[in-house]
């Protein structure tokens, strides 16, 4: 599983108020203690105004590159501030993300061509989110021609089937699991990612919603993740889970997880 550490969003009040009191230490602390905890890479998103939004990822990326040398995901709605954040960073990230929506792939995907970046994909377009799964696929089918006209390979894509809240679904998640076997089964070498906190939105106990829905994706082929990696009970269940798949040669990797403090009691 590839962990994306999702703590230093300018969405979360506690990091909204570090960027607008430029609290550098705190910032760094949780660079350092994501990428401690297991993450491959440290998703950066702002969260502010359009006006200082290139500015404060450029302050943030900094920031985060003194602490670790875990690379940079760079996450912004914005297209053009992917592209022009990826001149700040110091080593090949992710893009965090395109889709067929506007013109956005056709900004990302040229800076990226003939480099190592990866790309997070959603399945949109300029009619939004679509509501059936064979619609999601014929986004999907989109994008992989502009993956293949770029020379972009699967391996170095993302795709995001885009999970909607659970409380409004009309068949849980049947849909969005389809499309990810679909996907994996069309490019076994593409990852499928996701925030894993959608699914729970409006509900009480969002936790075993949340870790409920990791599990099954899991099984259906998603092997990337937006996650909070120092939510212990969650990486424990991604190590178990991932042994359980047989992906973990005589769990050689849960029981270094273990023994390494990233799950399980304190020690």
């Amino acid at each position: 599983m590839i962990i994306i550490g999702e703590k230093i969003n300018g969405a979360i009040p506690s990091v909204a108020k570090a960027i607008a009191d430029k609290d550098e230490a705190l910032i760094r602390e949780l660079a350092k203690t994501q990428s401690e905890a297991g993450a491959a890479y440290i998703d950066v998103c702002a969260s502010v105004d359009s006006a200082i939004e290139l500015d404060t990822m450029k302050w943030l990326i900094d920031l985060v590159q003194e602490a670790t040398d875990t690379p940079i995901a760079i996450d912004s709605p914005d297209a053009r501030v992917c592209a022009k954040a990826i001149e700040f960073c110091n080593k090949p990230g992710l893009v965090n993300s395109v889709s067929m929506e506007g013109d956005k792939i056709d900004v990302v995907f040229p800076m990226i061509a003939d480099t190592q970046w990866e790309c997070i994909a959603l399945l949109c377009d300029d009619s939004g989110i679509p509501k059936t799964g064979e619609k999601r696929l014929e986004v999907f089918a989109a994008i992989m021609e502009k993956a293949e006209a770029f020379n972009i390979d699967p391996s170095r894509l993302h795709i995001d089937p885009l999970v909607e809240m659970l409380c409004t679904a009309e068949d849980g998640i049947n849909t969005v699991m389809e499309v990810m076997r679909e996907v994996k089964r069309q490019y076994p070498t593409i990852h499928v990612t996701g925030g894993a906190s959608n699914i729970s939105f409006n509900l009480p106990a969002r936790k075993f919603v949340n870790q409920a829905f990791l599990v099954l994706s899991m099984g259906a082929g998603m092997d990337s993740a937006i996650i909070n990696p120092l939510h212990k009970h969650m990486m424990g269940l991604i190590y178990a889970t991932e042994a359980l798949k047989g992906n973990d040669e005589y769990c050689m990797e849960y029981i270094n997880g273990y023994r390494e403090g990233l799950y399980g009691p304190v020690k």
